[in-house]
Order: structure tokens, then C-alpha cells, then sequence
């Protein structure tokens, strides 16, 4: 196993309602795209085998995403072309998600079993250093040699 640092730098967090509503405006913006070509919009599509009906392949999301890095470079691109190498327009570094699946934790739950955060570095920059994760420590054990310093240290051995 291996660790990083990360500087998430300019984020598209999704776990921010305005970054969903800016990826949700590109949506939009594909999907008049795929009716004006008169394609099929991906989907996201379930998994084989995946009982509790997640969407795990994630093509549509996927799509949405791409396009709005896309098409923010390209704006990005014509800004600096134009203006003489001045933009106000930011990239994102990075993507951040949040993904519910797995089933509900217990009944009535809206607790799901196998929820998990998800990081997209686009900017290699963002990775501040590597580092190889420490061994284990045997936390109780740790804990008792802190009560047996503290009992011996106030005499009470």
C-alpha cells in the first residue's frame, strides 16, 4: 500500500450544491448536443450481479464530467487567445464525489453499506508527495502501558 498528499487545489466538489448545479448545467448542454445529432445520451447502467441496483457503471456521470472539462478548456483556451494571454476562467484540479451504494445498513436506513468519497486528480501538481503507510500499532496494548506508567508514576502499583 501506498499514501499521498493532496492539495486538491481549484476542487469540483460535488459534495458543494453549486458544483452540482454547474455539473448539472452541463448536462443539459450535452443532451441538447445528443438530441441535435440525434444520438443516445449514456446511461448509467447497473452492474452484473449487483443486487441492490446502484448504477455502478457510471457513463452518463462520466460523460457530464468530461464534457464540462471540456468545454471550460476550450472557453479557457479562446479567453487567452483573444485577450492577449489574460483569462479570469479557473481549471479544475481536481474532482471530488461522493457515492451511496451498497444497500441500505440496517432497515429503514439511509445509511448505505459501501459509501465511499472519490478522488480525480486532473492536475498532477496536486500530489504533494508519497509516503509508505506506517505499521500497525496494537492500540489497546498501547493503552495499557499508558495506565500501568500513569498507576506506577502516582504509586499506586
Amino acid at each position: 500500500m501506498i499514501g499521498a498528499v493532496l492539495n486538491l487545489g481549484i476542487c469540483c466538489d460535488l459534495l458543494d450544491s453549486s458544483y452540482i448545479n454547474l455539473v448539472s448545467k452541463y448536462y443539459q448542454v450535452m443532451r441538447r448536443n445528443y438530441e441535435a445529432l440525434g444520438k443516445a445520451i449514456p446511461k448509467n447502467r447497473d452492474a452484473k450481479g449487483d443486487p441492490n441496483q446502484d448504477k455502478l457503471i457510471r457513463e452518463l456521470d462520466c460523460a457530464v464530467i468530461e464534457l464540462m472539462h471540456e468545454q471550460i478548456f476550450a472557453d479557457y483556451e479562446k479567453q487567452i487567445k483573444e485577450n492577449g494571454g489574460f483569462t479570469n476562467i479557473k481549471l479544475f484540479d481536481s474532482t471530488r464525489g461522493v457515492f451511496t451504494e451498497g444497500g441500505e445498513a440496517f432497515e429503514g436506513s439511509a445509511i448505505q453499506t459501501k459509501n465511499h468519497i472519490q478522488i480525480c486528480v486532473r492536475n498532477l501538481n496536486c500530489i504533494q508527495g508519497f509516503f509508505l503507510p506506517r505499521a500497525d500499532t496494537d492500540f489497546v496494548a498501547t493503552l495499557r502501558e499508558e495506565y500501568e506508567r500513569k498507576e506506577t508514576a502516582a504509586g499506586k502499583t
